[in-house]
């Protein structure tokens, strides 16, 4: 009886989090109310208040739930007993586009991200999670990189933070730019050699080398 019950409140939760993607996609974060969800998925308000306090807080559950897997592969790469941390990236990476494009719930979270979310300082909470969040795979990207050099297949005088700074800057403003017009180009089918122009800027770039 307790094990049922158990899995009926993980299955409420589970349908709470679903409705909710889709009412912020359809009407972004600042619009939608916990009634509008509730309503989308037909059960009450006092449903949602059982699994959440508010709505900032089943915001945050729902970019965990696809955020949290990424985290810690991210997280999965920066093993320094890694032999192939170049490798091991490259794949990470590619996987993350091809992932992307087949996957509609990323692609709903990423858009309510990038799209759909208002920042402007009265939801702090979501704000400073995704920074913190920016920051740790920041952090992992440039310990996977320094592996990289380590194990003599990046040049030894990459700067490991401007090469930081330029995978983010590439990676996200190509994800937004597919998510705004993905009938653009074929993410799926494009994912290798996206990643490995990324890949051949590491390894050739002269303005990715640190400044005697």
């Amino acid at each position: 009886m307790v094990r049922k019950t158990k899995e009926q409140a993980a299955a409420t939760r589970a349908l709470l989090l679903d409705g909710a993607e889709e009412v912020f996609f359809s009407k972004g974060f600042s619009q939608t109310t916990l009634m509008d969800i509730a309503n989308h998925v037909q059960l009450t308000r006092g449903a949602i208040y059982w699994h959440f306090k508010n709505k900032v807080e089943l915001f945050q559950a729902m970019l965990e739930r696809v955020c949290s897997p990424i985290d810690q592969l991210s997280l999965a790469l920066t093993d320094e007993n890694e032999p192939d941390p170049l490798g091991k990236y490259r794949e990470f990476s590619v996987n993350l586009l091809k992932n992307l494009a087949h996957d509609k719930r990323q692609q709903r979270v990423f858009s309510i991200i990038q799209h759909k979310f208002e920042y402007n300082g009265t939801v702090e909470q979501i704000e400073l999670r995704q920074l913190d969040n920016f920051l740790t795979i920041d952090d992992n990207i440039k310990r996977t990189l320094t592996n990289a050099i380590k194990r003599q297949q990046l040049p030894h005088d990459l700067d490991v933070e401007q090469a930081a700074i330029t995978k983010h800057a590439y990676f996200c403003g190509l994800i937004d730019n597919w998510l705004y017009q993905p009938q653009r180009f074929d993410l799926a089918a494009m994912a290798e050699s996206l990643v490995d122009n990324y890949f051949f800027m590491l390894k050739n770039s002269p303005h990715l080398r640190k400044k005697s």
